[in-house]
Order: structure tokens, then sequence, then C-alpha cells
């Protein structure tokens, strides 16, 4: 028998560590947690399941006539449409403010903070947010999701590309630049040809998010699937919900299948690029160029219209409403509330999908799991939100659930292939030592998994307080049920305040993601 203190130096050396990080986690998550109105009750509320269960029950069979078909064709081509066009303002954007803002080839390491801040501030503001206040100036159409989504992942793209070309090694750029050449020629034959796979893949990636996106929008009035969604929504229409759901998860799968495989064409090795216009690259640009000049034709958008004096002077009102915020001492009490909503709804969906998504990751044979995360991943969190508030009730509590739905498709994903990658040794020894397969998971492979889990997760906490502030367009409370109820009363003060505040929050949490990543390498 061992003695007592082999007994104790058998125990986990890390166990009074754990305990304490045990504690003081639910001190820090329980006001969390009752800031998102968390109630298991409701859950099986018998008012709530009786609401659900109706709806639900209408989703079978899927409307399948004819006439509705034909504007489930176009709506469909619609969202594909306003997702390429929306990207294509968005790279018109991102190249010149990337430009300015890196300092890659720069004699002096410095970037410039009027670049940076533009793309902060336009990706800071979620699209439906612009497309909104579109919607409000240009009228219902898809118009309003193109301008929304090439202002938002203008700045997401400008951000992006800027990074991207700073961790290039800049040795021939650098020498470009000695022999007398234009930074901007240094860049474009000493640095792009190194990062165009990198550029072209991230663009690729964006465009399959950008269709997500579109469906999204048309919530607010944008066109396309999210607006024949949510006509099918507010009037309780399971069969359409359920065809729409179906040809969306089907979309997103097909350009998900389509991102992937043109990514994996680009993985060319870098020294085969000797130049960042080749073959391959002018055969995507032909395909990119074909499908922009069809998308255009689809929607037969009038840029004259938008650019006229009257427009001008219409967009001139509207935004001067605007100004100055609203700060009186009642207002922002609710905005602070909103925020604390928002936050709440944020981490506690993060934190339900982070336990989700580990679960859905470790069965080993994959296939029925994988189609599971794809569905989940697939359906939107606004429509999700539109779900989960007939299950539990309108509040911040849906918005979570939402949240946890979606992002548990896109955690469990990446946390499988995570898990796939991490080292195979510690767990092989400590099974050779007699462990069961548990504690050999436990103590060799997460652990060697686990920075890149944490990653993966603090990056989706950035992505979903964005979408929680959106959230409350549908009832789910936080900063986007203010916004929402301010601009259909047309207090914009009120509404720039909101705005104001939702930038505010997705700053500070793209900070405090960023330390907490540092902090753990």
């Amino acid at each position: 028998m061992p003695s007592s203190k082999q007994s104790i130096a058998l125990r986990d050396p890390a166990a009074r560590s754990r305990l304490w990080g045990a504690v003081l986690a639910v001190v820090v998550l329980w006001p969390l947690f009752d800031g998102a109105g968390v109630s298991v009750s409701a859950l099986f509320d018998a008012d709530n399941l009786r609401v659900i269960g109706g709806f639900l029950a209408n989703f079978l069979p899927p409307d399948t006539s004819a006439e509705f078909a034909a504007y489930l064709w176009q709506a469909t081509l619609e969202t594909l449409a306003i997702a390429t066009l929306g990207l294509l303002l968005a790279f018109v954007l991102a190249v010149p403010l990337s430009y300015l803002a890196t300092s890659a080839v720069r004699e002096r390491a410095s970037q410039n903070p009027v670049a940076r801040a533009v793309m902060t501030v336009l990706r800071g503001i979620p699209e439906l947010v612009w497309a909104l206040v579109f919607v409000r100036v240009f009228g219902l159409g898809p118009a309003a999701g193109v301008l929304a989504l090439g202002l938002t992942y203008g700045g997401m793209l400008g951000k992006v590309y800027a990074e991207i070309l700073e961790s290039e090694d800049g040795a021939a750029a650098r020498a470009l630049l000695r022999t007398g050449s234009p930074r901007a020629l240094a860049l474009l034959y000493g640095l792009l040809p190194l990062a165009s796979k990198e550029l072209v893949s991230y663009t690729v990636y964006r465009w399959e998010c950008a269709i997500r996106a579109s469906v999204v929008m048309g919530f607010v009035g944008a066109g396309g699937l999210g607006q024949l969604m949510d006509q099918a929504m507010k009037m309780l229409n399971g069969g359409e919900a359920c065809s729409i759901l179906l040809v969306f998860v089907v979309l997103v799968l097909l350009a998900d299948a389509l991102s992937g495989w043109l990514r994996r064409s680009l993985d060319v090795p870098p020294a085969a690029r000797t130049s960042a216009f080749g073959v391959r690259s002018v055969v995507v640009l032909l395909a990119v160029a074909a499908g922009v000049v069809a998308s255009w034709r689809l929607l037969d958008m009038d840029l004259g219209a938008l650019f006229t004096a009257d427009a001008a002077s219409s967009m001139g009102d509207f935004v001067s409403g605007f100004f100055p915020p609203d700060t009186s001492r009642a207002w922002l009490w609710q905005v602070l509330v909103g925020i604390w909503e928002t936050l709440a709804i944020s981490v506690v969906g993060t934190l339900l999908a982070a336990v989700a998504g580990l679960l859905l990751a470790l069965p080993k044979f994959r296939a029925p799991w994988n189609v599971l995360l794809n569905v989940l991943r697939s359906v939107p969190e606004l429509v999700w939100a539109t779900i989960t508030a007939l299950a539990v009730g309108l509040g911040p509590f849906a918005g979570a659930l939402a949240l946890a739905l979606h992002t548990a498709g896109v955690l469990g994903r990446l946390y499988a292939e995570a898990l796939e990658n991490a080292p195979s040794q510690p767990a092989e020894a400590l099974r050779r030592t007699g462990s069961s397969r548990a504690m050999a998971f436990l103590y060799g492979t997460l652990p060697g998994a686990a920075p890149q889990l944490v990653a993966y997760t603090l990056y989706r906490w950035e992505m979903n307080i964005r979408m929680a502030a959106i959230l409350g367009f549908v009832g789910a409370g936080g900063l986007g049920q203010l916004l929402y109820f301010k601009l259909s009363l047309f207090h914009y003060a009120e509404a720039s305040t909101v705005i104001i505040a939702m930038l505010a929050l997705s700053i500070a949490v793209d900070q405090a993601s960023a330390w907490l990543r540092r902090s753990m390498r």
C-alpha cells in the first residue's frame, strides 16, 4: 500500500490550480448566464413546446408547388448575385485600404492609422445594420444588400490582406525598392506572388461567408432567400420555410465545396509561383468576370439612381438625423443594459457551442456527425433565433441558443480537425500504462490540441459578438433589439448611440480576444 505522501504524489499536481480556476470561472460566468436569461425550464414549458411543436409540424411536407418553386429559384439566384457583387465592392474597397494600412515594404515599419481606423469602423458595424440603414435610404431591394456587404467585408478583407502581406518575406520587394522601384511595383512584383495563394484563398472563403450573410440581410428587406424566409416565418408557413432552408443548406454546402476546391487548386509551391498572374489566375479571373456580369444583369441595379442629387440629398438628410447621438442619462442606461445583454449572449452562446462542438468532434466515425455539423452551421443565426424564440420565448436566451446551434456546427468541424492533428504519442503512452481511453484523451490528446481549440473558440467569440448585436432584430434581446425599435420609430439620434455602442463593444472584444490569445502562447 502506498504511503500518504506517495498517494498525494499520484494525484494531479495541477488539481489545486484547476479547482481555483473552476471557482473563478463560476464567479465570472454566473452573472453572464443570468444576463443571458438562461432558463432550462423555458425549454420544457408546455406553452412553448406547443408553439414550437405546431410550427415544426408544419415543416413537413416541404412546399413543392410550381409557383413557389419559381419564387425560390429567383431568390436563390438573387442571393448568389448579392454575394458576388457585394464581395466585388468589398474587394474594390479593400485593395487601396490594405495598401495604405500595411507596413510591408516601407522604409519605416509604420502603419497608416487613418486607413486602419476606417477598416475598423467598416467591419465593426454588422452588415445587417448597414443593410437596414440602406433600406431606409434607397428602399427595399438587393442594392441595400450589395452596399452593406461591400462596406463590412471591405473592412474585413482590407485588414486580413494587410496582415497577409506583412507576414510574407519582403526581401525581394525591399530589393526592388533599393533599385528605385515605386512601393506599389515592389509590392506587386516582389511580395504579391508570394502572398497570392493566401489572398485568393481568403477571398474565396469570404465569398462563401457572403452567401450566408446575404440570406441574413434579406430579413430587413435586402432581397434574396432571406426576404423570402422572413415572409414565410412571419406567416408561420412551415412548408415554405422548410423548402427555403433545404435549398439554402444545399447552396451553402455547394459553395463550401467549390470554395474548398478552389483553395486546394491554388496549393502550388511558392517556387512555382513566379508571377502573381499565371494561366490559372487568368481562368479564375474570367470565371469571376462572367459571374459578375451575370449577377449584374440579374439584379439590374441602376447605379445612376444611387448617385443622383436627390439620392445624395436624401442620404445627407438621413445621416444628419444621427447627429448628435442621444446621450441622455435614461437612454445611456438602456444602452448599457443592451451592451450587457449582448455580451452575455455572445459568451453564453460561444460556451454552449464549445461544449456541444467538442462532443460532436469526438466520435471516430465522422460521416453522420459531419452531416449534422454542416446542417447546424449552414442555417444562419438569425433563422435559428426565429426558431428558438418560438421554443423559449422572446429575449436574450433565444439569442444565446441560436448562436450556440450555429457556432456548434462551425467549432465542431474545427475541433475535429484539431484533435486529429494533435500528437498521438502522449495518449498512446498513457494507454500502455493502463489508463482508460477517457483518461488518455483528457491527459494525452486534449492538452496537445488545447491551444488550437482555445484559439478557434476566441476567434468565434469575436464573430459572435457582432452577430449577438443584431439577433435582437427578431426579438432576441441586446443592442439589436434597441436599434431595430429606434430605427422603426425613426428615432435616429438614439439609434446612433446604439450603433456607437455596437462598434465600441466589437473593438473591445477584439482586443480582449487578442490579449487572451497572446497570453496563452
